[in-house]
């Protein structure tokens, strides 16, 4: 059967119908067969051409995003990690928030800037204990039901406090035990919340998605204590405690509402050890995820605890309101969110450890500078540039495991990751105590400076891992 180009056909031959449909004719007829298969393949490009899209891959938990879509517009295309994205907004808002109001009143009761320093650990000494049995526990119990009832355990934490607070019989102590509620369910924060952030994504933007969570975590670190002392400066420890209550209501209204899918397995609880030494076998054989490891226990052993003492340093060496102090508290993370846009833009073109090295040193230098800083506004531009080193850091912290690390060992890392951020508390009594001693502004200098000298001889060996590794 011969087709004219005008489409008229042979005279004598049946014409071809639309529905068509594989040829019947005799065996051994070679031109109906070429037809057949020429027309067979027309038929699939038209379908390929008519068909919808395919739907999206759906992950261990949450429904991925297709990376075909534009960055931004992709991410925030998705009603799952819209959800985690704002459970995560009124959660770390609230932890900043809650962090300096507690030293406010604490430094008002005790005048000790180690009680102040004690106040801060015990809401991150549980993730240094826990870190690690919440990512087993994460791999096997629902991830959602561990996000939803650790903030409506928190709020109930802060709601005490707000109401002891009230009435007037508010002490330290009891900051200390909410605290440790808290800090109990933030030990679940990187099995839970933050790897859900990193799978509702397809590979390609991984590293936007936890870019734009840690930018916005960023600008939690900024608004909360900025609104912590505004509040505490008007309405003391009760008011503040009151408004992070309601907001971890909020933030479990929220998780309950999130479309969540995910296989979960019983509970062993013997085999809990097993499971966390298999995690540590593999971090001492990758080279990525033990170098990402290594830096973390550094920035949060002599880095970041030089936020316990803003308060003493901003009352006692820069003489500022507490509005003020909050601000100097926000410098670090106003920067860490300029540096989190930048790198929510575009895919990060620089090697991750040399991002993850360079911008912690960047952010410590910037530390060991502060206290000596020849006014306030001076020290708040240096914490500010130091927030760049420290958004780098953060994000490079997660993605690299998200992206290294298989699905089903991935919430134990995360768990040992909880475990090294979980040093921080005896980096805050560590600095506390020479605080006692020395004063807040050595105290700094003295640990942040032993930070950099560390997070530099870790760089050169997580370098000569990878030479190696490659060799």
């Amino acid at each position: 059967m011969l087709i004219r180009p005008s489409g008229m056909v042979h005279p004598g031959a049946k014409p071809v119908i639309s529905a068509w449909k594989p040829s019947t004719l005799r065996p051994g007829s070679h031109e109906p067969r070429l037809l057949d298969c020429a027309l067979t393949k027309l038929r699939k490009r038209l379908e390929r051409i008519e068909q919808p899209a395919a739907p999206p891959v759906v992950a261990s938990s949450v429904v991925v995003v297709a990376a075909s879509s534009s960055g931004l517009r992709a991410l925030l295309s998705s009603p799952g990690f819209l959800r985690l994205w704002s459970i995560g907004g009124c959660v770390n808002t609230m932890r900043w928030f809650e962090t300096l109001a507690a030293a406010l009143f604490t430094l008002d009761m005790t005048g000790s800037g180690f009680a102040v320093a004690i106040v801060s650990a015990a809401r991150t000494m549980p993730m240094f204990l826990l870190g690690a049995f919440s990512g087993v526990v994460s791999e096997a119990l629902n991830r959602k039901q561990v996000l939803v009832i650790g903030q409506i355990v928190t709020g109930l934490a802060s709601g005490s406090v707000a109401l002891l607070a009230w009435i007037g019989v508010a002490q330290p102590w009891h900051l200390v035990v909410a605290a440790t509620v808290a800090g109990v369910v933030w030990s679940t924060e990187m099995a839970t919340r933050r790897r859900m952030v990193g799978e509702c994504v397809e590979g390609p933007l991984v590293s936007r998605a936890l870019a734009l969570d840690t930018m916005s975590n960023s600008f939690t670190r900024l608004l909360g204590p900025i609104c912590a002392g505004a509040i505490y400066q008007r309405l003391g420890l009760a008011g503040c405690f009151t408004v992070s209550a309601c907001f971890y209501a909020l933030a479990a209204l929220l998780g309950a509402g999130l479309v969540y899918r995910q296989t979960t397995r019983r509970l062993v609880l013997g085999a809990v050890p097993r499971e966390l030494a298999e995690g540590l076998r593999y971090v001492r054989h990758d080279v990525v995820i033990g170098g990402v490891l290594l830096v973390t226990v550094v920035m949060n052993l002599m880095g970041f605890p030089y936020a316990a003492l803003i308060a003493p340093i901003g009352r006692m060496v820069f003489d500022v309101s507490p509005m003020l102090v909050g601000l100097l508290a926000a410098s670090e993370s106003f920067g860490a969110f300029l540096g989190g846009a930048v790198l929510t833009s575009r895919e990060p073109r620089i090697n991750g450890r040399i991002l993850m090295v360079g911008g912690s040193l960047i952010f410590l230098a910037c530390v060991i500078a502060m206290p000596q800083a020849p006014g306030f506004w001076f020290a708040c531009l240096l914490l500010t540039t130091g927030g760049f080193g420290s958004a780098a850091f953060a994000n490079m912290q997660t993605s690299l495991i998200v992206l290294h690390a298989p699905s089903a060992i991935r919430s134990r890392l995360m768990g040992l990751l909880t475990v090294c951020i979980g040093a921080g508390p005896l980096g805050i009594l560590l600095m506390g105590a020479i605080a006692a001693f020395l004063g807040p502004m050595l105290a700094i200098d003295l640990v942040a400076s032993t930070g950099f000298v560390l997070v530099c001889l870790s760089g050169l060996v997580w370098r000569r891992r990878e030479l190696r590794a490659a060799g």
